[in-house]
């Protein structure tokens, strides 16, 4: 029984309820987002797994956009040593007919892909953009790639799409192999007391197919020197135009039998007129189908030479009629250690024996060891057979702006080069920003 006067107390039900239910919500929320980040956490360890076990891949190429592949082919581990890569990639490459360059990418198994080799070609037209040509050899890599892929985890998320197969037609070529070419072009360069200006034109025609190949070039240079010394004005001029013909006629996968054709006009060699006819014969140790990855090739030409010259010689001619001979051996190799190109050539006139050249080359890109490389360039020449020198003195202005040959017993160049890096082996990440650091 309440007494008289005294209130009745209240109770709000609904702040239990509502209290209760943010405390539900709170609790939820929280084991969401703990879940959710779980989750991520495990699609990123997932994600870093299969990235661990993706193949480590090497490209081994000198004119390739390594940038572009690696954007292209996002599903892979570049290296930058062949010795730590699972799948070697060797690209070597050679002109085609059509002026175009044929890829030839060897993919070479290594550690658990041992002898799972691969060989793919990819040929571009000489009309292509550096673009398609980047995309072209890119697709092809990506192709040869799939055998290597398909051996991981990463297989699980592979799809494969094939456009519709065109119907076989037979291909008919109006021009019969025959590509030409023209280029002209010009430079100008100067300052306050220099000027330079060169001109120059190129022509050219070629066929080539697996039985033929002919080569035919047009070329004509002319270079013009200015100079201002203490109010005197020096002008120099040369020019020089030639023409290369080559015909091989192809006997089987050793032997070759053809002729070139060589005649030219130059002011800094003393020629007026030059008329060089020579027929050759060449075998090759390897087959000639294994010329991307090695060659052994010798070759025999006997020529004959009708020069006129421009001012008499050290000889007293002013024209002659010579027969010689040449014979060269040539080596290259490109291995996955590298690669490696030597050249020995000699050549005489039958008339004076004396008058000889000998010419020694060689160039070499050699992986010594993981991440470090040595490259080296040298050429010989041996020469006695300067027919062509001009009678006389020449002028230091003439010498000092090479408008003469002077005569010289032996020409020689060498470079040597080491490349040593260290540190990471991947070479994933492409990073274009402020481009390559130069100014």
């Amino acid at each position: 029984m309440s007494q008289t006067g005294q209130k009745p107390i209240v109770r709000n039900l609904s702040a239990p309820f509502f209290g209760s239910l943010f405390l539900i919500f709170l609790l939820s929320f929280s084991w969401s987002y703990l879940c959710a980040g779980m989750n991520e956490q495990e699609k990123s360890a997932e994600s870093t797994d299969l990235r661990n076990q993706a193949p480590r891949v090497f490209i081994d190429c000198g004119r390739c956009d390594l940038n572009y592949i690696k954007t292209e082919i996002p599903f892979v581990n570049f290296v930058r040593d062949r010795k730590e890569a699972d799948v070697h990639v060797l690209i070597t490459t050679q002109s085609t007919g059509s002026g175009g360059t044929e890829y030839t990418i060897t993919f070479i198994g290594q550690g658990d892909y041992a002898k799972n080799n691969n060989v793919l070609t990819f040929a571009s037209k000489r009309t292509d953009t550096e673009d398609e040509v980047r995309n072209g050899y890119t697709r092809t890599i990506k192709m040869g790639l799939m055998p290597y892929l398909a051996q991981t985890p990463l297989a699980e998320y592979c799809s494969i799409s094939l456009r519709q197969a065109l119907a076989p037609t037979a291909v008919s070529d109006p021009w019969n192999f025959w590509v030409f070419g023209l280029s002209f072009g010009g430079r100008f360069e100067g300052e306050s007391r220099r000027k330079t200006s060169s001109l120059s034109a190129n022509l050219s025609a070629n066929r080539v197919t697996p039985e033929i190949k002919i080569r035919l070039g047009f070329n004509a240079n002319f270079d013009e020197r200015k100079y201002i010394y203490s109010d005197e004005t020096i002008i120099s001029t040369t020019e020089s135009e030639s023409f290369t013909g080559l015909v091989v006629k192809s006997l089987n996968d050793h032997w070759s039998v053809g002729g070139y054709l060589y005649m030219s006009s130059s002011v800094y060699n003393n020629i007026k007129f030059n008329f060089n006819p020579a027929p050759a014969v060449e075998f090759n140790v390897f087959p000639y189908s294994e010329s991307t990855r090695r060659e052994l090739r010798f070759m025999y030409r006997v020529g004959f030479n009708a020069v006129t010259y421009r001012e008499e010689t050290i000889y007293l001619k002013t024209a002659e009629r010579l027969w010689g001979e040449t014979l060269s051996a040539t080596l290259e190799l490109k291995q996955p250690w590298g690669s490696w190109e030597a050249g020995i050539l000699g050549s005489h006139y039958f008339h004076d024996f004396s008058k000889n050249r000998l010419e020694l080359s060689t160039r070499l890109y050699f992986r010594v060891f993981k991440g470090l490389a040595v490259s080296l360039n040298g050429r010989y020449e041996r020469i006695r057979d300067q027919l062509s020198l001009r009678r006389g003195e020449a002028t230091l202005e003439e010498v000092l702006l090479r408008r003469t040959q002077l005569e010289t017993n032996y020409e020689y160049s060498l470079s040597v080069n080491l490349n040593y890096t260290f540190g990471s082996i991947f070479s994933n990440v492409v990073n274009p920003r402020f481009g390559d650091g130069g100014r």
